[in-house]
C-alpha cells in the first residue's frame, strides 16, 4: 500500500511538473516526508525522480528534434560541477534561510512571467552567461535536495527565449544536475532500492504523458502561463514547511 502511494503521488506530480519542463522533486520532497519517508531519503528519491521523469521528456524532444544541443551544453557542464559541491555542502549549512531565499525567487520569477508583456530586450549572445547561470542554479539546488528547473526557466524566458524552448532544454539539463546530487547523497543516505525502483517507472510515465500534453495541446502563452503557476505552487508548498503549517 505504501509504495501504491508513492508510485501515484509521483505520477501525478511528475506529469504536472513534466508539463512546464520542471521536475517535482521540489514538491514531492515536501509530500513524502508527510505519509512517512526520512526527510533524506526523500530528497535523494526526489532527485532520482526529476531525472527519470526528465530523461523520458528528453528522449522524446530529441526524437522531434527540438533540442538546441549547442545551447544545453554549457549549462550540463557547469551544473555537473556545481550540483555535486552543493550537495556535499548542504552537510553543514541549514537549509532553513536558503528555503526562503528560493521562496522570494520563485514568487518574484512567477509575477514577471504574468506580468511582462513587452518584447525581451535580452538574449544570449556569449556563453560565460549560461556557465553563470548553471553553476549558481546547480549549487543551490544541491544544496536544496531538488533538481534546478524551477529556477533556470525563468531565468531563461526572462533574458529572452520563448518558453517552449526553455522547457525542451531545462528537461535535458535537469539529469545531469539531479545525478549529480543523488550519487552525493548516496553517501550519507540508506537507501531503499525497491522504492525507488517503483517511483522510476511512475515518474518514467509522468513526463512522457506531461511532455505530451505540452508538446501537442499547449500555446507558448498557455506554457508560459502554465510555469508561472507552478512556481506560485512550489512557493507556497515552500512557504507552508517553512511555517511548520
Amino acid at each position: 500500500m505504501d509504495l501504491l502511494i508513492y508510485f501515484l503521488l509521483t505520477l501525478f506530480f511528475s506529469t504536472l511538473f513534466s508539463m512546464g519542463g520542471v521536475g517535482s522533486a521540489i514538491a514531492l520532497v515536501s509530500i513524502f516526508p508527510m505519509v512517512g519517508m526520512p526527510l533524506n531519503l526523500a530528497k535523494a528519491v526526489g532527485l532520482f525522480i526529476n531525472a527519470t521523469s526528465t530523461i523520458s521528456a528528453s528522449v522524446m524532444n530529441l526524437l522531434r528534434g527540438v533540442l538546441d544541443f549547442r545551447f544545453a551544453m554549457p549549462l550540463v557542464i557547469s551544473i555537473l560541477i556545481s550540483t555535486p559541491l552543493g550537495a556535499y555542502i548542504s552537510q553543514f549549512i541549514a537549509e532553513y534561510w536558503v528555503r526562503w531565499v528560493l521562496i522570494g525567487f520563485l514568487l518574484i520569477s512567477a509575477t514577471l512571467l504574468i506580468k511582462r508583456r513587452r518584447e525581451a530586450r535580452y538574449a544570449f549572445t556569449k556563453t560565460w552567461i549560461l556557465y553563470v547561470i548553471g553553476g549558481s542554479v546547480g549549487l543551490l539546488s544541491g544544496l536544496l535536495g531538488v533538481g534546478g528547473g524551477a529556477l533556470i526557466i525563468p531565468l531563461l524566458i526572462l533574458l529572452g527565449f520563448e518558453p517552449k524552448k526553455a522547457a525542451y532544454t531545462v528537461s535535458f539539463v535537469i539529469p545531469f544536475s539531479s545525478l549529480g546530487a543523488f550519487f552525493t547523497y548516496l553517501n550519507f543516505v540508506d537507501m531503499d532500492w525497491m522504492l525507488l525502483a517503483v517511483v522510476a517507472v511512475a515518474a518514467f510515465l509522468g513526463g512522457i504523458i506531461g511532455n505530451r500534453i505540452m508538446h501537442f495541446r499547449l500555446t507558448e502563452a498557455q506554457v508560459k502561463q502554465l510555469i508561472a503557476v507552478v512556481l506560485y505552487l512550489l512557493a507556497g508548498k515552500l512557504i507552508w514547511t517553512q511555517l511548520g503549517l
